[in-house]
């Protein structure tokens, strides 16, 4: 199973994002996200901001819309040429119709669910999808602790993934270090959104190949 290590900007010095980008090109994504103040008690980044991002990144750019009404702003990232767009189920109000628009457009969807949201109503419409985000912290800041609770939630769509042999990746996001990711390899994620643990590391470039190399082992272990 191939694994992919994401840095999130958040924990980017954001006075100086390009270089800061330039700091994780040996990962495989920059995660950014885009939270609106109101699906998420935090306001980051916009569209303006993330067209920017697109035309310095030596990446493509993994985003996460933790906002309210994706279905009338999510289309325009996607517009603006980024790789991956997930929403959250949470606020949309018809995550199929979304998810297909934005592969109409040239992205990849994702759909991303909160630490309590159930993710059994959404296993019948998995191949909708290319991507499903388990969020392994309450969505709206950086810096959290991991809960380990999501983890048999990652299990059940690892398992309905791999029975319908679908092309899906599996993402968690939140207090994710060298520590956790063998947790959450192990329980089938392949692909791991890390901010303080990359951005505040000494060589973030080696963080990052440390991530990586973990996740594999565990998830080849698995």
């Amino acid at each position: 199973m191939a694994v992919r290590i994401n840095p999130s900007i958040l924990a980017a010095d954001f006075a100086n994002f390009e270089r800061e980008l330039g700091h994780i090109s040996t990962a495989d994504f920059a995660h950014v996200d885009v939270m609106d103040n109101h699906f998420v008690p935090n306001l980051t980044f916009g569209l303006t901001m993330v067209e920017r991002l697109q035309e310095v990144s030596p990446i493509p750019l993994d985003l996460h819309l933790m906002i309210t009404e994706p279905e009338r702003w999510a289309p325009a990232y996607a517009e603006a040429g980024a790789f991956s767009v997930t929403f959250h189920a949470e606020a949309a109000t018809d995550v199929v119709g979304l998810a297909r628009t934005l592969r109409a457009l040239g992205s990849r969807a994702g759909l991303a669910l909160k630490p309590g949201t159930p993710v059994e109503p959404y296993l019948e419409l998995l191949p909708e999808f290319d991507q499903v985000l388990v969020m392994t912290v309450e969505p709206g800041f950086g810096g959290q602790s991991f809960m380990e609770s999501t983890m048999p939630k990652l299990a059940l769509l690892r398992n309905a993934v791999d029975s319908a042999h679908l092309d899906l990746w599996l993402q968690v996001d939140g207090g994710i270090n060298e520590e956790t990711i063998v947790t959450a390899a192990s329980a089938g994620a392949d692909t791991f959104v890390a901010g303080s643990s990359v951005f505040r590391a000494e060589n973030p470039a080696a963080q990052i190949e440390l991530l990586r190399s973990t996740a594999s082992v565990s998830a080849h272990a698995h």
